[in-house]
């Protein structure tokens, strides 16, 4: 078991239900997920702790965003930079937007500010956004149901920011093309 991995299950990630199984279970199989797709290695570690403020869609949250520093301390700035802008995100807003223009503004939940993500940031937000709710997915077909077609949708949106295996792996969970 990695350093990180240890940290984060100190921080009671396996106490959390998700969806079908513990939050560890999630954060793990989106790490690996990204891990498939050939990420960075910041972007792994973000899979991992990607819920670790809470998100728009799961609010219970591991810390604080005053704790920011206690996260970077174990995956790096880098990596906590993309957990932060991931767990901030007002999805409701920012996922309309990003269907209708190209690098939109990014409503951020916590500070009720908007501002333009780099575009490094952006891919590496709509990359972990894919690999969060594909994992979801994957053996739910109760959640493809529900949520399948917009999220099909969704990612045909965000393809110019997705790498190709993204891609595939969504159109694959959740029909349609991404051609």
């Amino acid at each position: 078991m990695s350093d990180k991995f240890r940290a984060l299950t100190g921080l009671g990630a396996g106490d959390f239900e998700h969806l079908d199984g513990s939050l560890i279970e999630h954060l793990n199989g989106t790490r690996d997920l990204l891990l498939q797709w050939g990420a960075t290695s910041e972007l792994q570690d973000a899979g991992l702790y990607h819920a670790a403020y809470g998100t728009a869609g799961f609010s219970q949250n591991l810390v604080s965003t005053n704790q920011r520093d206690k996260i970077a301390a174990i995956i790096g700035e880098a990596s906590e930079e993309i957990v932060y802008q991931y767990c901030a995100c007002d999805r409701n807003v920012f996922f309309s937007r990003i269907r209708q223009e190209i690098n939109p503004d990014f409503p951020n939940r916590f500070t009720g500010v908007s501002y333009r993500l780099s575009g490094g940031m952006l891919r590496n937000f709509c990359e972990l956004t894919a690999a969060n709710e594909i994992e979801i997915a994957i053996g739910n077909p109760a959640f493809i149901e529900q949520h399948g077609k917009g999220l099909g949708s969704l990612f045909i949106s965000m393809a110019p920011y997705l790498t190709q295996a993204a891609q595939n792996k969504a159109a694959k969970v959740f029909g349609g093309s991404n051609a």
